[in-house]
């Protein structure tokens, strides 16, 4: 918005007077305070920082403080003057009709609702506050509101104020159907059986929803439903993409590791610092050394056309996640320039990429096990493998003694054929060694080969080496880091030391004297780490608990839960935020304690039905006035199918499996098939979770129902209605075999058509048959039969696939 002094009179009384007459808001809104935070700032963010933001001030103005922004422009003019709309140039520049005039130039314009918005906030007298984030966290007290049962939690308290403020009224409870497939699904992602909905419906204690909800949270499935919500977070694959798209040796070990740490209810804090810093920990354990693999997931090129360029990617990877994942700050928009919209200058981000410094890449070209697969072996399998070597390097040192004696009496041309190729060097000892050497020598040599034969039998008798991914070595640290010049590493400009944001305002770190080495690491991580986790650290607790909020909800309370910045949501209840935040760090960052709070809400246990009024009033639900209904992921769609016809491999933790894929699938692959197992059918009735996860190759099933892109941190997956859904689960080979198995765990052959039905009825959706549902199953079933031509064993199962394809299969309510 490139704001001049002249003043356009008659688009102001225009818009002024459409103003008065309350086309923008009623007379009564008018008087609403404006919400600076939520209602202004992201329009500004949003259209004007690109001109006037961190990085640039044209005409001498920036909307980044309330003390920039009304300051007097190089003009002379003021673009905003507290509670004068008259003396606001800005109200001039984004409501004139002239096109050159008005503001921002290109992109989309501040709209008729935006710019009420703007007028109404400078009448009020254009409050202005720093960005919620930003500020360290509150400690409110949970409101007074009118129910009393409403009250017992202070998750209702928070969520029916903000109702009652409205005008709203929260929707009933679910009924006990609806609530324990809801739950089922939202810790283990799975749905319960028939016999335990009945158990629940018919338990009359008040404590029986809780008996449940521990039960699910003592599963060690619950681990493999929330350790796949942190999987997407942290761009977990099992490959390095690009063409060859190699596969990460041991990379299935990091998932379980997060599986395992979700079970055993591994505080947050732990849990992060293990993942950033778990070499540098007071102490180093197997499990800390795999939390590093978080290092080793992201893309790899093996043949980059810019090693120092593809070095510096590989960093911002590594900063973009951890800014995102763990603090909600998109940091890596500042690698070329300050950062358009938050507060974060360049400076920030290599003073972050500082603290990285000693990562090296997934590996070299030709070693790709030296920097990131570690030896977790015991001491006493490693002393065995050192043994073994050891006198294999002694056999061979004297082999190579006795090889060289009888060289020197070769002929030029053999001593020469010795110094080539390997194969030549040995082709040359086989025919001509023996006719160069005494009889005792070689006696000796054959002694040897025998022993070098012998050691290598009991090599491969020692049990396998036990290693996992993760920083196995480390990069020197022998140069200060830099600034670089529009993110271009040939580019250097400012040196930097590791520093923590400024928006924090935190004091910078001091960090241990160390030798730069390949063998040890600096020790910057742990810093960071630590300042991470910090009870007073503003963003870490909010972030996460919105996190599991959004899990449970559908949605955060920030919606946008991995950008807290200015261009992210603002929270629909902020109070109730950092409320959760405090409980969080209190409860001791314990994971399963949150869920216990959450889920004996009122406001989690509520119907999800909708009603016009609230509808009309709240139709996105940002109040949370009812539980909003949703598809089911990918994953819980088909372990839902492996699990109602039984043949669902419930086993935990282990390598990856390879579902079967048709033949046009892996010829999208450059090299066909190549990298994709072949796993026996018991093993790909395992969990969704462990299938492996291939870069160029990801189950189209899967695919079709929203698994995420694994290149890039994944705060939230899309839940979308597409046609290749339909064909997915009508067409699919998967959805058919299932449908088949469905029909043969009800016996289908053994039963007449209504029962089947009933049956059918029973263990995919968990509640008895309807007449209706048995007439239609039973009538389908006949018409497939008599107009499709097809033997009854086929309409069975094409009647089990009809039922797959449900709403009340594919959605929760």
């Amino acid at each position: 918005m490139h704001l001049k002094t002249r003043c356009l009179d008659s688009a102001r009384t225009v818009w002024m007077g459409l103003f008065a007459l309350g086309l923008f808001a009623g007379s009564a809104a008018s008087q609403e305070p404006i919400d600076f935070q939520k209602q202004i700032q992201p329009i500004l963010a949003k259209k004007c920082y690109a001109c006037h933001g961190p990085d640039e001030a044209e005409s001498g103005l920036k909307f980044t403080s309330r003390e920039a922004a009304l300051g007097e422009t190089e003009s002379g003019s003021f673009a905003i003057v507290p509670g004068d709309v008259d003396a606001s140039l800005l109200v001039d520049r984004i409501t004139t009709d002239d096109e050159f005039e008005r503001m921002p130039p290109e992109g989309d314009p501040v709209t008729e609702e935006e710019a009420a918005l703007i007028i109404r906030w400078i009448e009020q007298g254009a409050a202005w506050r720093d960005h919620w984030a930003f500020e360290p966290l509150s400690d409110p007290t949970p409101p007074e509101v009118s129910d009393p049962a409403w009250q017992e939690n202070p998750i209702d308290a928070f969520i029916l104020a903000s109702l009652e403020e409205a005008g709203l009224k929260p929707n009933g409870p679910a009924d006990r159907r609806t609530l324990i497939r809801r739950v089922y699904y939202d810790l283990i992602g799975l749905p319960p059986t028939r016999q335990q909905v009945e158990a629940f419906v018919n338990d009359p204690s008040e404590q029986a929803f809780q008996k449940v909800v521990e039960e699910l949270l003592d599963s060690a499935h619950y681990g493999e439903r929330w350790g796949r919500h942190w999987l997407d977070l942290v761009r977990y694959a099992e490959t390095n993409s690009f063409e060859r798209d190699g596969a990460k040796a041991n990379a299935w070990k990091f998932r379980d590791y997060v599986i395992r740490s979700f079970n055993e209810d591994k505080p947050y804090d732990q849990f992060v610092r293990e993942q950033l810093a778990g070499d540098e920990l007071d102490q180093v354990t197997k499990e800390t050394l795999t939390a590093t693999g978080y290092y080793r997931l992201g893309i790899w090129d093996d043949e980059p056309a810019d090693p120092l360029q593809a070095r510096y990617d590989a960093l911002d990877d590594i900063i973009l996640t951890t800014g995102q994942a763990f603090l909600g700050l998109t940091m890596n928009c500042a690698r070329c320039h300050d950062h358009k919209i938050d507060p974060i200058p360049q400076t920030d981000y290599y003073g972050m990429l500082s603290f990285f410094e000693d990562v090296t890449p997934y590996a070299e070209r030709g070693d790709l096990d030296a920097y990131s697969q570690i030896d977790v072996s015991s001491d006493e399998l490693k002393a065995r493998y050192d043994q073994n070597d050891a006198r294999r390097r002694a056999i061979q040192r004297e082999l190579h003694q006795i090889e060289q004696a009888g060289i020197v009496k070769m002929s030029a041309e053999d001593q020469r054929a010795t110094e080539g190729p390997r194969r030549e060097r040995q082709r040359v000892l086989r025919k001509k060694l023996r006719d160069h050497v005494s009889g005792d020598q070689w006696e000796r040599y054959e002694e040897l080969q025998d022993q070098l034969e012998q050691n290598q039998e009991e090599l491969k008798a020692l049990p396998a080496r036990e290693r996992v991914m993760g920083l196995a070595k480390y990069r020197e640290i022998d140069s200060p880091t830099y600034v670089l010049y529009r993110g271009n590493p040939h580019s250097p400009s400012d040196e930097v030391t590791p520093r923590f944001p400024d928006l924090f305002g935190a004091e910078q770190p001091e960090f241990p004297d160390a030798e730069p080495t390949t063998t040890e690491s600096a020790g910057r991580r742990r810093v960071l780490a630590d300042w991470i986790t910090r009870p007073e650290n503003r963003l870490t607790s909010r972030v996460m608990v919105n996190r599991i909020w959004q899990f449970h909800f559908g949605r955060g309370i920030v919606r946008s839960s991995n950008n807290f910045g200015q261009l992210g949501t603002p929270p629909t209840h902020p109070k109730l935020l950092d409320f959760l935040a405090q409980e969080f760090v209190q409860r001791d960052w314990s994971i399963k304690s949150m869920h216990r709070l959450i889920l004996s809400s009122r406001a989690y246990q509520m119907s999800s039905a909708g009603n016009e009024a609230s509808l009309a009033a709240d139709p996105d639900n940002d109040l949370f006035w009812r539980y909003d209904p949703r598809r089911l992921s990918a994953e819980e769609i088909r372990d839902s199918m492996l699990a109602v016809n039984q043949s669902l491999n419930r086993d935990v933790y282990g390598p990856s499996i390879y579902p079967k894929l048709s033949a046009e699938v892996l010829a999208g692959q450059s090299r066909p098939g190549s990298g994709w197992g072949d796993s026996s059918e018991q093993e790909r009735n395992r969990r969704s979770v462990y299938i492996h996860v291939k870069r160029s190759l990801l189950t189209p099933m899967l695919s079709a129902f929203d698994f995420p892109n694994p290149d890039q941190t994944c705060e939230a997956r899309f839940m979308t209605l597409q046609p290749s859904q339909a064909l997915s689960l009508l067409n699919g080979e998967f959805a058919a075999e299932q449908a088949a198995r469905l029909a043969e765990s009800v016996k289908a052959g053994e039963l007449e058509d209504r029962e089947l039905v009933r049956r059918v009825i029973n263990a995919v959706l968990t509640r008895p048959a309807t007449e209706k549902d048995i007439d239609d199953g039973e009538q389908l079933i006949e018409e497939l039969q008599r107009e499709h031509g097809l033997p009854r064993e086929q309409a069975v199962e094409l009647y089990c696939l009809s039922v797959f394809n449900w709403n009340e299969f594919l959605f929760l309510d």
